[in-house]
């Protein structure tokens, strides 16, 4: 059994590869969007024994449709032990409960992993909907503005 593969209760979580993130790449339309996956890419690259903090993480299905969901990825793992988690959700599947599932599993997985300590996370300020997925996956706000807006940390022990 492969131990990048997390398995939900609705969804399979997996890493893509470096092919399956150039395709991702070439079909993005959002510019900020495909800089970031290109960033997520450049880091597989340059730290292949770390690609797994790098990798855009597909959210699929597990009803026998195959259906991506939507999408996390963690950014890196600095020297401190901390991973950010990002993550995005298709609109049709928004409010279903799936994104906390996955974070949850995600943070689950990430805080097994040999060196990391702390798991994080950034949210634009108005996105009240994804600071609602954080806290109800364990995170708690920080009290520190990053780029993007409020960060978070998880609490969960």
């Amino acid at each position: 059994m492969d131990n990048n593969v997390i398995h939900t209760e609705h969804m399979i979580l997996y890493p893509l590869t470096e092919n399956e993130m150039e395709t991702v790449i070439s079909k993005e339309t959002d510019d900020g969007m495909k800089q970031a996956y290109s960033e997520m890419l450049a880091g597989c690259k340059e730290k292949p024994e770390q690609r797994i903090w790098y990798a855009i993480w597909n959210m699929q299905l597990n009803d026998g449709s195959n259906t991506i969901i939507g999408d996390y990825a963690f950014k890196g793992l600095d020297e401190n032990g901390m991973v950010e988690i990002g993550y995005g959700i298709k609109e049709p599947y928004e409010s279903k409960g799936y994104m906390t599932e996955a974070v949850t599993a995600a943070v689950k997985w990430a805080r097994m992993q040999p060196g990391v300590k702390t798991v994080e996370a950034e949210t634009d300020p108005d996105n009240k909907a994804s600071q609602r997925v954080l806290e109800k996956a364990g995170f708690m706000p920080n009290g520190v503005m990053g780029k993007e807006g409020p960060r978070f940390y998880y609490a969960q022990q």
